[in-house]
């Protein structure tokens, strides 16, 4: 498992206007982006799905107003709500691979944490 401390963003809609327009939503998965590969870089890690496996864990950071109490309950429990599994995914796949067609198998979770990370876990099929 390598863990890279870059809290996760889903990848938004975008269009031709966001080449030049700043919408938040985009100027975020830009910088999400540009994070990523440096961790990424300073791990060492060239291919994020060697083999076609992609397994991975996102762990996207609770509410500062929630009480302790319910952040102990909360902490590695399923995160149900937005954003989507599928707009995280592709947002790491974007981000990190030139070609995701090699990609045969692909596992994704999304849970609760103190901070944002993104887990590569073990790829063995």
């Amino acid at each position: 498992m390598i863990a890279l401390e870059v809290e996760p963003v889903a990848k938004p809609r975008m269009t031709r206007r966001d080449k030049w327009a700043e919408r938040p939503s985009v100027m975020r998965y830009r910088a999400f982006k540009d994070e990523l590969l440096l961790a990424l870089r300073a791990a060492g890690i060239t291919d994020v799905a060697p083999r076609g496996v992609l397994r991975v864990r996102f762990t996207l950071p609770m509410p500062r107003s929630w009480p302790d109490k319910r952040r102990a309950l909360m902490t590695g429990a399923p995160h149900a709500t937005r954003p989507d599994v599928d707009n995280l995914v592709k947002a790491l796949m974007d981000a990190t691979l030139r070609d995701d067609s090699h990609i045969w198998m692909l596992g994704a979770e999304k849970v609760w944490g103190e901070r944002g990370r993104i887990e590569l876990l073990d790829s063995d099929p």
